[in-house]
């Protein structure tokens, strides 16, 4: 989830938007309202795991690979034949955080849920940002200090792999950071992003967002984000600058029935 100025927040207040962009028509699901299975089926496929270790085949549930991105996704929550596969993937009593589920069938237990929204960019301003740099695995393990100082969600030591990541330094040191995660045909979601305490409300956020999102636009895709729905704060900032409110995913962590489970599920 992204995060424009600190931590996602598990708290269950809503976004302050006065407008929904529409989702698609009625009769077949917007790529938007499962984002995670079309990136993992799509262009994210390099980073897949299915159940069996085997290629997506006729597999309904998918995750990627523990060191990218702890997200699973199941090709269609409402059918018992997904769930299967996603025990069959995760283990007995193995743990998956999952998007836009209402609920898991029965044996199934929920052990985390952080109530969310997705943001489209409707009238984003996207332009490059000179003193962005880009960032790359050499600059892993001080971008996981600035998630572990800020929390704007998870993020893994392969994670910057997803997409383009691009950061400003002060004095050497790297102070704010956004980039892309997930890649359903036609979007791609602007995630991490985040600012050093220290040198916050000084707009890096917003000028780091704008650039991502001139990359996104290059490709002729796109622009979409989540966060948590407590996060007010940058709700309204992302709004004020182009974003959309379209709808409220949940996000879940689920453990499957059967065995004590020794994975542990999170979202930041």
């Amino acid at each position: 989830m992204g995060n424009a100025e600190g931590g996602t927040g598990t708290g269950s207040s809503t976004a302050t938007g006065t407008a929904v962009a529409p989702a698609a028509a009625t009769g077949s699901p917007h790529v938007l309202d499962n984002p995670a299975w079309a990136s993992l089926r799509g262009a994210h496929a390099a980073f897949a795991e299915h159940p069996g270790g085997g290629g997506p085949g006729t597999a309904r549930a998918a995750r990627y690979h523990p060191d990218v991105s702890p997200w699973a996704a199941l090709a269609d929550p409402s059918d018992p034949r997904c769930w299967a596969d996603l025990r069959a993937l995760v283990g007995e009593g193995g743990t998956a955080p999952l998007a836009g589920v209402l609920s898991p069938p029965e044996g199934w237990e929920t052990v985390g849920a952080v109530p969310g929204v997705q943001l489209v960019d409707t009238a984003l301003h996207a332009e490059a940002a000179p003193e962005a740099v880009r960032l790359g695995p050499a600059d892993v393990p001080e971008i996981l200090a600035l998630i572990a100082l800020t929390k704007p969600g998870p993020f893994l030591p392969r994670t910057v792999e997803l997409g383009t990541y691009l950061g400003i330094r002060r004095h050497g040191r790297l102070i704010a950071m956004a980039g892309e995660r997930l890649r359903p045909p036609g979007w791609t979601e602007i995630s991490a992003v985040c600012t050093h305490p220290g040198h916050r409300g000084r707009g890096l956020a917003t000028r780091l967002v704008r650039a991502v999102a001139a990359g996104i636009r290059e490709r002729g895709e796109t622009p979409f984000l989540h966060t948590a729905a407590s996060n007010t704060g940058a709700i309204r900032l992302y709004e004020s600058i182009g974003f959309t409110l379209r709808r409220r995913p949940s996000f879940m962590a689920v453990r499957a029935p059967g065995g004590p489970g020794n994975t542990t599920a999170k979202f930041s």
